[in-house]
């Protein structure tokens, strides 16, 4: 791992003084750091990189936010083999594995070699609309069909593999990674779902009937929603962070990606050691 991307929260007001740390410890260290304009500039230094272009080059992924910037990063190294390692500077931070404080015990285990490799489950997303594709992307976390700013129902109707599965009419759907098992479509009453667990959660999001429930599909099956709304409002929404306006008859496929994202993980950071400290999971307190 020589080439070292570094990728920081927007609006990370801290970040200056981390990385006047962080990037002369890795150049000691014989490592090239990769920065994107916004780093070289906190940094006073000329030489920086479009964040794909960074992307490209990296042989490691140093990811200083929390889990919003995760998923910017699965997003951007989508198909490529670089690992992520994730640096807690946000709140929650689910996704991530360290905090600051501990950043340079871990990187000296990971070029020691003594860190695991966790491969989490994408989905890839197009829309058609009159059989033209007018948006699509890709996603770590989930996909919500969701009312928009309306007061009103939205309504669509979901296939998988080509075969009904059902109308639904309510505030929107969740279609979910198990990674995003635990952020919106948990919140949606869905089901927590370990990443090792290669599946698609499809959550209804407040749903006008109470048989409308969440149901758990392989991970190789193909999603297919039309809104069959004919009020303007509805939109597509891809981990959180880009969106879309939907119109009547727009048709919306989700499968799993060929790709997975690359998260270090360490031994010592359980995933249900994790759910208990940051959900408080079991926790009868």
């Amino acid at each position: 791992m020589k080439h070292i991307g570094i990728l920081i929260k927007p609006g990370f007001t801290e970040a200056k003084t981390l990385l006047h740390e962080f990037v002369p410890w890795l150049r000691a260290r014989g490592k090239t750091p990769l920065l994107d304009p916004v780093s070289a500039q906190l940094l006073d230094e000329s030489a920086s990189y479009p964040k794909r272009e960074m992307a490209a080059r990296a042989d490691l992924l140093v990811v200083l936010g929390g889990d919003g910037t995760m998923l910017a990063a699965a997003r951007l190294l989508e198909g490529r083999a670089t690992p992520i390692l994730g640096v807690n500077t946000g709140g929650l931070g689910f996704l991530t594995e360290v905090t600051p404080d501990g950043i340079y015990k871990a990187l000296d285990k990971v070029f020691d070699g003594a860190y695991t490799v966790e491969e989490r489950l994408m989905l890839r997303s197009r829309i058609t609309r009159h059989g033209q594709q007018v948006g699509g992307a890709s996603v770590l976390n989930d996909i919500v069909l969701s009312k928009g700013t309306l007061t009103r129902m939205v309504q669509m109707e979901i296939r998988i593999n080509g075969q009904l599965v059902t109308g639904l009419r309510g505030d929107g759907l969740i279609v979910s990674t198990p990674t995003g098992s635990t952020a919106y479509s948990l919140s949606s009453g869905g089901p927590i779902l370990n990443p090792a667990v290669h599946a698609l959660i499809l959550t209804p999001i407040c749903p006008h009937t109470l048989t409308n429930r969440p149901i758990v599909i392989p991970q190789d099956a193909q999603v297919e929603v039309v809104i069959t709304s004919r009020e303007e409002g509805a939109m597509a929404t891809f981990d959180g962070q880009v969106g879309i306006s939907l119109r009547h008859e727009d048709t919306i496929e989700v499968s799993a990606s060929d790709h997975y994202a690359k998260l270090i993980r360490f031994p010592e950071c359980t995933f249900y050691e994790v759910l208990r400290k940051k959900l408080k999971w079991g926790d009868g307190s």
